[in-house]
């Protein structure tokens, strides 16, 4: 498996997208500005789009990637969330008024796209890849997911804070070699960090030591103009970890 990094920044600007990567060619993992980084050739393969929840910097582009490519398709693109998740996507976003509901384009029974609903903690295998949502702790309904080729698995949290749930379930995976987790905000912002459920490095140094498993640790969802200083602070508490920055482009094989 490969997991090809389209944003996994938590704004925009100057070159930075908002969460999106591409798992092998034909799933995305959020859809967030960085899908604009994608051909349209590119777009025309994505069967899937797992969503770890609503928010619009991980949703943004799910509108313009199916009203682009919909009609150039012989099959539907797949939604794939938790129920809670998907009710937010039907009632606020594909709902006529903010977007057209894709799922009933052209017709109901041949849309563009499909709904299909996840639960947490329960695997789903695509084209023989593992793939299972995972805890999050989120001011809306969210998960992570592991995406588990056989031979090794990547985690990727979404958005979060400190959340025990997350941890019982990362060290039950005994073939992990990457886990991509958030900072939202620097060390200063602590106090938004908490309130906006979102991890800073002071928070992240404590939740890391629940990890019993041996992972390279990538940071995402940095903030643009605070990336810099924010690195600073967890390698300077993390230092144990080898914990790097999350960049547009990476490539990691699993």
């Amino acid at each position: 498996m490969k997991l090809r990094v389209l944003g996994c920044s938590g704004g925009v600007g100057s070159g930075a997208h908002t969460t999106a990567m591409l798992l092998d060619d034909d799933v995305l993992i959020d859809a967030g500005t960085g899908v604009g980084n994608l051909t349209i050739e590119e777009m025309i393969k994505i069967d899937h789009v797992l969503v770890t929840h609503a928010h619009l910097d991980h949703v943004a582009f799910i509108p313009f990637l199916v009203d682009t490519v919909g009609s150039m398709r012989a099959k539907p693109i797949i939604i794939h969330a938790i129920p809670a998740t998907l009710d937010i996507l039907q009632k606020h976003l594909f709902n006529w008024y903010l977007w057209p509901d894709f799922t009933k384009i052209p017709l109901a029974t041949m849309p563009y796209m499909r709904y299909e609903a996840l639960a947490l903690n329960q695997t789903i295998c695509l084209n023989q890849r593992r793939i299972t949502p995972l805890p999050a702790n989120h001011t809306i309904p969210a998960v992570g997911y592991q995406l588990d080729s056989g031979q090794a698995s990547l985690v990727f949290t979404g958005d979060t804070t400190t959340n025990d749930a997350l941890w019982i379930a990362v060290n039950k995976i005994e073939n992990l070699k990457y886990l991509i987790i958030e900072s939202a905000f620097c060390n200063r912002k602590r106090d938004i960090a908490q309130r906006s459920r979102h991890y800073c490095p002071s928070l992240l140094a404590e939740d890391l030591k629940k990890l019993e498993r041996t992972a390279e640790i990538f940071i995402t969802h940095l903030k643009p103009g605070e990336a810099e200083i924010t690195m600073q602070e967890i390698n300077q508490c993390m230092e144990s970890y080898h914990p790097r920055q999350l960049e547009n482009n990476q490539l990691l094989e699993f």
